[in-house]
């Protein structure tokens, strides 16, 4: 029964197939053993061609999304599928390939090519890539990789005619070939309201080596730690941080760099209003870290307990951070001296809302602190939605 069930599920990731029905009997026939089972799969397999419209929640902006797909397409649960995205803040057009290995869905092949379009307000920026890209994900021991390239024609202009001379300098054309390998650790039981278990995310970009005028190393990681206290209250404790090393002699581009601030990272402050700046316009950093601590508990009173009510958690948070550029000439001890100072910082409470298993949405109430010249606050109540929260 146990088998029958796992196969049953593992029928239905395939995403070609609408019912799968195990029926179990006793086995008839000559060959028949005494104590044998008959195991029966009848499926329904999903259309040749289907349509989906939904909408998608991003960090801090929402999309209408509309898709078409060829599910089973060389009758290997290959899917080829067209999507059309229409933002608040960007526009996208893509068609993907995706190829899993036979009875290894785990492991699979996607090939990419796309436009996208995206406005940046908080650096007076909009920019516009046309890319293709090869992924390759694959399971390893406790751990999942992903190895990927891409390369990505960008066009980068003026948002507004009050940009500044520094992101006038950056607008124009570039060509990036680069290639990437993400590891994760992921054991936690929920990916939005985890109450055990840990998350560990490496990434690491390698561009120029395979083409292209964008020459840079950039690592960055993510580490979760969640436990379950008393009353079904959970602690947990995050912690980001990246670099990104030029390469060549060449300037890093305002398009590659780090930003931080915002609901979803150091909340109290402004969508990436941290840290480097010209004239009002964020430029990002080529350094960052940012850390939080989470308390979430039940609504009061526990309403709707069971139902509706478990989609609610009231948190109290302290959040940190930094973002800077460094001098590479200088020494570890010089980075990490430089990473401490002005360390911008808030604390505050709020209502967390889950939407399904990938998104979240959160209405907090700030108090920024450590506040540094050209950093724009939000003093009070923050509404933040996305799919990634400090």
């Amino acid at each position: 029964m146990k088998r029958a069930h796992v196969a049953r599920l593992r029928l239905l990731r395939l995403g070609i197939f609408k019912e799968v029905e195990v029926l179990i009997d006793t086995s008839e026939g000559t060959d028949a053993l005494p104590n044998g089972l008959d195991v029966t799969f009848e499926v329904t397999e999903i259309k040749r061609l289907t349509g989906s419209y939904n909408t998608m929640v991003g960090n801090n902006e929402g999309s209408m999304v509309l898709g078409l797909k060829l599910p089973n397409m060389l009758g290997r649960a290959e899917k080829l599928t067209f999507q059309f995205s229409y933002g608040t803040k960007e526009t996208s057009y893509g068609l993907s390939f995706f190829k899993p290995q036979p009875g290894h869905f785990e492991r699979n092949l996607t090939l990419n090519m796309y436009k996208v379009t995206g406005q940046f307000p908080w650096s007076s920026l909009k920019e516009t890539d046309r890319g293709v890209s090869a992924e390759l994900n694959f399971p390893l021991g406790m751990t999942n990789h992903t190895l990927k390239w891409e390369g990505v024609w960008r066009e980068l202009g003026c948002l507004a005619r009050s940009a500044s001379f520094a992101v006038r300098e950056e607008s124009g054309h570039s060509l990036k070939s680069a290639l990437s390998h993400t590891v994760s650790v992921d054991s936690r039981n929920s990916a939005i309201f985890p109450s055990r278990g840990a998350l560990l995310r490496i990434n690491q970009e390698l561009a120029g080596y395979t083409g292209g005028d964008a020459s840079f190393l950039k690592e960055d990681f993510e580490l979760q730690l969640n436990r379950r206290l008393f009353w079904d209250s959970v602690l947990s404790a995050s912690l980001w941080g990246g670099m990104l090393y030029p390469i060549g002699g060449q300037l890093s581009c305002i398009a590659d760099r780090f930003y931080l601030g915002g609901p979803t990272s150091v909340r109290g402050f402004g969508m990436y209003s941290i840290g480097p700046q010209s004239e009002g316009d964020y430029l990002g950093g080529e350094a960052y870290w940012a850390g939080g601590l989470h308390l979430y508990t039940p609504l009061p009173f526990r309403p709707g307990k069971g139902g509706f009510g478990d989609l609610f958690r009231t948190h109290f948070f302290l959040n940190a951070g930094n973002l800077c550029n460094l001098n590479y000439g200088d020494g570890p001890r010089a980075h990490l001296q430089k990473l401490a100072e002005c360390i911008r910082w808030s604390y505050g409470a709020g209502i967390v809302l889950r939407l399904g298993n990938i998104a979240r949405l959160e209405l907090n109430y700030c108090v920024p602190m450590g506040v540094q010249s050209g950093d724009r606050i939000c003093d009070g109540v923050q509404f933040g939605a996305g799919i990634r929260f400090l």
